[in-house]
């Protein structure tokens, strides 16, 4: 079994893409999940460059990593400096970093247009910057930038430019696909053709602008690549880099090469979320390996059939990426949704039982109407309770009226919620002012019920959403509103639907309230 060094540069490369933004406590976090998972090399940034990555090579090193060895990126030496002399590769020093990675030009449409040199003096300053890091540091890689497009340009001289790093000592050259745009095909064939020309350990550094960041890496190993670089979730400039949570699961259980250990690889999914989370950007669902949907099944055959034999419709067990198998709840589900989710709620569900073919048809009926619950699995185990009588109610709704009062053209709305409710034998009428109806009307219905349900002081509306499902219609279109609460241990989804958005509001509320009872209650 073959070992690929996994070589990430989120922290670097992955920061370059829009709307990322990464503190340097931000970093230092990601840099020790990486380590914990695995990952041989962490690229850390760009001394030279920034303050902020400056600071970061002060503090990665008091970090107790277990593997990992921090890199520190840069480019070879400026044509007016002299090696020794370049602020550039004397930044590279001061951060201590174990291991150097320098960019140089290899393809001659940059050195002669961009660089504005000689092709003979680029190939000296890319033997010079390689062998003057070689005297300080463990390793030096370098990464033959535009490699692709300057070999189909002219491979004569971007040859001469990897033979120059190797003969300057460079541990691995790594042959980037900066543009993205050289087709899988293209990558073997040409990297079939360097092998013939250099002896270095190679590696790939892909971006993902032709949708094959991914396809290439793979490739680009299976001709031989010993190093692969990328990014957590294919973060990076413009399109993004190579995809590493989905390159390393390809290799490693697809292909029989060894990246992480197994233990490590369970780690994926939540590497994943929690550098998604760290970026401030919302998990991508769909995401191959470690997307909540990436092993969510919603057709009844589907569902049926992986209750008995999973491997029908997963390409993989999930478990072993750290995702899990979900079974989705829609007006496609059959019965074997449905005695699935009753499991999964320990709700004893007899799959003889006449009551099971009317959830169902309910169930589709609802969906007809705008409800979802794929999204909402709180809503959905209330409407199997009701269904088969295990569901009690905790108060009952007398009235509520919500006001929205605007004094003034430039000063906010105003937004108070009066409800009366009873609880046994008891009425509360109470009153709450809120940033909007819905959150008014929230407030309200909290304040009115906590004197008898303490518990209900931990709630809190995490997340609102609202879908028009009937476009066309204008403002008397029915609309569907989503809610996600939580109380600090669990998180829950909840669904309303109707013409009138503060009705739906009251449905997906009154759901939440319930469902934390009948979890705390019984």
């Amino acid at each position: 079994m073959r070992s690929i060094e996994i070589y990430d540069t989120t922290l670097r490369d992955g920061t370059q893409g829009e709307e990322i933004s990464l503190s340097v406590e931000d970093k230092l976090r990601i840099a020790e999940k990486l380590d914990d998972f695995g990952v041989h090399y962490i690229e850390g940034g760009w001394p030279g460059s920034n303050p902020r990555d400056v600071d970061f090579f002060k503090k990665a090193f008091k970090l107790k990593l277990g593997q990992a060895k921090i890199t520190a990126f840069g480019s070879t030496h400026n044509a007016k400096y002299k090696a020794a002399d370049d602020p550039n590769l004397l930044a590279l020093l001061e951060s201590e970093a174990p291991v150097f990675a320098i960019f140089g030009k290899t393809w001659d449409f940059h050195v002669t247009e961009a660089l504005k040199i000689s092709r003979d003096a680029n190939i000296e300053i890319i033997y010079n910057s390689v062998s003057f890091l070689k005297k300080y540091a463990e390793k030096v890689f370098f990464d033959a930038e535009h490699f692709f497009d300057g070999y189909k340009g002219n491979p004569e001289f971007a040859i001469k430019c990897l033979l120059a790093a190797e003969q300057a000592g460079a541990d691995c050259i790594i042959l980037c696909d900066t543009n993205g745009g050289t087709m899988p095909a293209g990558i073997v064939s040409i990297i079939e053709q360097v092998k013939a020309k250099i002896s270095s350990p190679f590696g790939i550094h892909a971006h993902n602008d032709s949708e094959c960041g991914v396809a290439n890496s793979v490739v680009a190993v299976e001709a031989g690549a010993t190093q692969v670089q990328g990014t957590i979730n294919g973060y990076g400039e413009r399109c993004g880099n190579a995809n590493l949570v989905s390159i390393i699961p390809n290799l490693q259980l697809k292909m029989g090469y060894r990246c992480v250990t197994d233990e490590q690889l369970q780690g994926l999914r939540d590497l994943s979320r929690v550098v998604s989370e760290l970026a401030n950007l919302r998990h991508y669902k769909r995401q191959p390996f470690v997307g909540d949907s990436a092993f969510a099944h919603k057709g009844g055959i589907h569902v049926s059939a992986i209750l008995r034999r999973p491997e029908t419709y997963e390409h993989i067990r999930p478990e072993l990426v750290g995702n899990s198998q979900r079974v989705l709840i829609s007006d496609l589900a059959g019965r074997s949704n449905i005695l699935r989710k009753a499991e999964e709620f320990n709700i004893q569900l007899d799959s003889k039982s006449p009551k099971l073919q009317a959830i169902i048809e309910n169930l589709k009926e609802l969906e007809h109407q705008g409800f979802q619950f794929e999204g909402a699995e709180a809503s959905f185990e209330l409407l199997l309770k009701k269904a088969l009588g295990l569901h009690r109610r905790f108060f009952d709704l007398i009235g509520f009226r919500v006001i929205i009062e605007k004094r003034h053209e430039n000063e906010e709305s105003l937004s108070e919620a009066t409800i009366m409710v009873s609880v046994s034998d008891h009425v509360e009428h109470t009153a709450a002012t809120g940033a909007g109806p819905v959150n008014a009307l929230d407030n309200a219905l909290r304040k009115a019920l906590e004197k008898f349900y303490p518990e209900l002081a931990a709630v809190s509306l995490q997340d609102y959403k609202v879908r028009v499902l009937t476009a066309g219609s204008g403002t008397s279109s029915k609309v569907r509103v989503l809610i996600e609460s939580g109380d600090g241990h669990a998180e829950w989804s909840t669904v309303g639907v109707s013409e009138n958005i503060i009705e739906a509001s009251w449905q997906a509320l009154v759901d939440s309230i319930e469902y934390k009872l009948l979890k705390e209650k019984g």
